[in-house]
């Protein structure tokens, strides 16, 4: 039995743990408090928690749908159903209320080239109202998260939609076809200069599947197709052939549109097309992992891309308070010359991802090499938790670690919740594989 000594959580996960002595683990860092997740009113989650004061500038009290849905997803797979319901019940709820902003682009009254005519994607979650913040709304990541969600929810029986809820999920899928989504560039998992991104592309054929497994119960199909804009089987078959397609032609890659400022050959967002989403796997999936793991891995953490300059060294000093998370989408150039080669954030979001990933892929395998890279990138997860002696509490998960004054310390946007989302989830796996 392992007695968790909180000063060097990493280097206790030896080869010698036990299925229990995660559990007794996941039990410390509850009682610890890193995996504290208050949800507001409505069910939604804040991106960051402690955003007030000067950190209320970063926007991080808001909400983000593809954030939530990852906290969702994380309160389902550990047994939280009510948790996940409530988040996609909102979201549903957000975009029903909404939901002429959806029908304007699919009619042709607005032009879906400004990224503000578009379904928002980040909104005010206690009041489910817009911001009238300019964003970079075209993320269309974000809406096939939210239907791989919303569908799975009602699939396994913890939603029954209302009609105005089925024709909502309909005008998202008609949504997708209209801005022909799988040559759209968009803004993608990072907000950024907009691009043709595998990542985006990939999650929308998720949610588009999660939709199509509802026409193999008669009930759905029958909502599905009384709507006044029906789906139908060719339909999602359809769009999702489109997106296979697409997919087919990137991929290991994150962009290859020939204009150099949008090609991207690794991307570290196209992991969760292997997990949680599983719309991508075999060769494909093993030569994403080489890339992350050899072009994007650091000693703290992962970048998000090579030339990231989103909190890059020191980004606090050679940025305003209000402008350090504002939209850069058509600005890029201006951060950007804020970057030394070599110097970009190295994120906390990922090593659990991959630390899952190999995970599951022990529990098919029984490959002893699958089971040590999954110990190995938990250990890496433990290690990025805050040691207390900085501004946070002991035992955080930050969203990056970044450069200041020669060391790499966590950013401001700590805890980030769905960096806790995601090492809970390692957690369970990595309790699940030591179970067999």
């Amino acid at each position: 039995m392992t007695d968790w000594n909180t000063d060097d959580l990493a280097g206790q996960l030896t080869e010698d743990v036990t299925a229990d002595d995660v559990q007794r683990l996941i039990g410390l860092l509850e009682e610890q408090g890193t995996f504290r997740c208050p949800a507001l009113s409505t069910g939604l989650f804040s991106a960051a928690l402690g955003m007030t004061g000067e950190l209320s500038q970063t926007g991080y009290q808001n909400v983000w749908v593809r954030d939530n849905v990852h906290v969702a997803w994380g309160e389902l797979l550990t047994g939280r159903m009510g948790v996940a319901q409530r988040v996609a019940a909102a979201i549903m709820q957000f975009y029903a209320r909404h939901r002429r902003r959806i029908a304007d682009v699919i009619e042709g009254r607005t032009d879906a080239g400004d990224p503000m005519n578009r379904p928002h994607v980040r909104f005010d979650g206690m009041t489910l109202s817009e911001l009238d913040e300019r964003w970079p709304h075209a993320q269309n990541d974000a809406i096939g998260y939210f239907l791989w969600l919303y569908s799975g929810q009602v699939e396994r029986g913890f939603l029954q939609p209302e009609p105005e809820e089925w024709s909502t999920l309909c005008d998202l899928v008609y949504y997708l076809k209209t801005i022909e989504y799988w040559q759209d560039e968009d803004s993608g998992h990072w907000e950024e200069a907009r691009r043709i991104s595998a990542s985006s592309i990939g999650t929308a054929t998720a949610g588009l599947i999660a939709v199509r497994r509802l026409l193999d119960h008669p009930a759905s199909q029958q909502r599905l197709g009384s709507t006044a804009r029906p789906v139908d089987a060719a339909l999602l078959d359809g769009l999702i052939e489109q997106g296979r397609q697409a997919l087919d032609t990137i991929l290991p890659a994150e962009c290859v549109q020939e204009d150099p400022a949008k090609r991207r050959d690794y991307d570290a967002a196209l992991l969760f097309l292997i997990y949680p989403l599983e719309v991508v796997d075999g060769d494909v999936a093993e030569k994403i992992l080489e890339n992350v793991q050899t072009h994007l891995q650091g000693d703290y953490g992962i970048r998000r891309y090579l030339g990231d300059s989103y909190w890059c060294a020191d980004y606090k000093a050679l940025t305003a308070a209000d402008d350090r998370s504002s939209d850069f989408s058509d600005r890029m150039d201006e951060r950007d010359k804020l970057l030394k080669p070599g110097q970009e954030a190295q994120w906390c979001l990922f090593d659990p991802i991959l630390s899952a990933i190999y995970g599951n892929r022990y529990l098919k395998s029984r490959d002893a090499a699958d089971l040590e890279r999954q110990r190995l990138y938990l250990q890496r997860s433990l290690a990025q938790l805050t040691d207390g002696n900085g501004p946070f509490d002991p035992l955080r998960c930050p969203e990056a670690y970044y450069i200041e004054n020669g060391q790499y310390v966590p950013n401001d946007h700590t805890p980030l919740l769905w960096a806790q989302s995601n090492l809970r989830q390692a957690l369970h796996w990595m309790g699940e594989t030591l179970s067999t």
